[in-house]
C-alpha cells in the first residue's frame, strides 16, 4: 500500500513539475499547426519549429518591433491587433498597415539592408505573437522547399494588397477612402447581421486618418457626417454600419 501510495505521489509531483513546460509547448505547437502556412509541415516538423519559436504576450500600447533592430526577427499574431507605422525622413508617421490575426509582419523580405523606418504598435487590449529569428528562418525554409513556396506566395499577396492600398491613396479622395477602409474592415472583422455590420473600434480617429492619409480634422468630419446620414454610428467601443451596401 505505501508503495502504491509513493509511486502515486512521485507520479503527481512529475506531472506537477513538468505541466507548465507541456502546456507552453503545446500552445506554441498548436499555435503554429493551426496556420496555413505551416500546415504542410509534419508532426515532428513542427516540433522542431517549436523549439526556435519565441512566444510573447503584450498589452495595448506596447511596441514590440522595430525595422532597425539589430537582430531581425519574423512574427507571427495569433491574437490581437497590431498596427505597422512607417516613418519618413522629416520623423512623419503614417500606418502603413493593419496586423490582424494570423498575419505575419517584421522582415519579410528577408533583407536585412532594409532602410525603411518603421515599427509595431499593439491597438487592441492584449496580443499574443510568435516570432523567429530572421536567420532561423532562412534556414527552415531552405530545408523545406513546399513551406518555401507556400511562403512566397504568402507575402506575395501581402504586398500586393499593400500596393493596392497605396494606389487607392493616389487615385480616390479622401471620402472615397474612408468609405473603402470601412468597407474592407467590416469585410475582415465585422459581425454581419442582414447589412448591418458592428466592428470591434480598436482605432482612434487620429489613426484612421493615418490610414487614409489625411488629417484628424478631415477624418473627424468625414466620420460625423456619416452619422448625421445615419451611415454609422461611431464610438470608442465600436462602429455600427447601419447598411454596410450603402457605404
Amino acid at each position: 500500500m505505501s508503495i502504491l501510495f509513493n509511486s502515486l505521489l512521485i507520479l503527481k509531483l512529475y506531472i506537477f513539475t513538468q505541466k507548465p513546460i507541456n502546456m507552453y509547448e503545446d500552445l506554441k505547437y498548436w499555435y503554429l499547426r493551426d496556420h496555413k502556412l505551416f500546415r504542410t509541415l509534419s508532426f515532428s516538423q513542427i516540433r522542431q519549429l517549436c523549439i526556435i519559436t519565441g512566444f510573447k504576450k503584450a498589452s495595448k500600447g506596447e511596441i514590440i518591433y522595430f525595422s532597425s533592430s539589430d537582430v531581425p526577427r519574423i512574427f507571427l499574431l495569433k491574437k490581437g491587433n497590431i498596427k505597422i507605422v512607417a516613418i519618413d525622413h522629416d520623423g512623419n508617421e503614417t500606418i502603413k498597415d493593419i496586423i490582424q490575426k494570423g498575419d505575419l509582419f517584421g522582415e519579410l523580405t528577408l533583407e536585412t539592408d532594409n532602410k525603411v523606418e518603421e515599427y509595431a504598435k499593439v491597438l487592441s487590449d492584449d496580443v499574443v505573437i510568435c516570432s523567429f529569428l530572421m536567420s532561423d528562418f532562412e534556414d527552415l525554409l531552405l530545408r523545406n522547399p513546399t513551406l518555401a513556396i507556400s511562403y512566397t506566395k504568402f507575402v506575395g499577396l501581402k504586398m500586393k494588397r499593400i500596393k493596392n492600398s497605396y494606389s487607392n491613396l493616389i487615385s480616390k479622395d479622401a471620402k472615397t477612402r474612408l468609405y473603402q477602409f470601412l468597407k474592407d474592415w467590416a469585410e475582415n472583422e465585422g459581425v454581419r447581421e442582414g447589412n448591418s455590420v458592428v466592428l470591434e473600434n480598436y482605432l482612434t480617429q487620429n489613426d484612421i486618418a493615418q490610414i487614409i492619409c489625411t488629417s484628424r480634422q478631415t477624418a473627424t468630419q468625414l466620420l460625423n457626417e456619416m452619422e448625421a446620414n445615419q451611415l454609422l454610428h461611431y464610438n470608442r467601443k465600436e462602429i455600427i454600419i447601419a447598411d454596410i451596401t450603402k457605404l
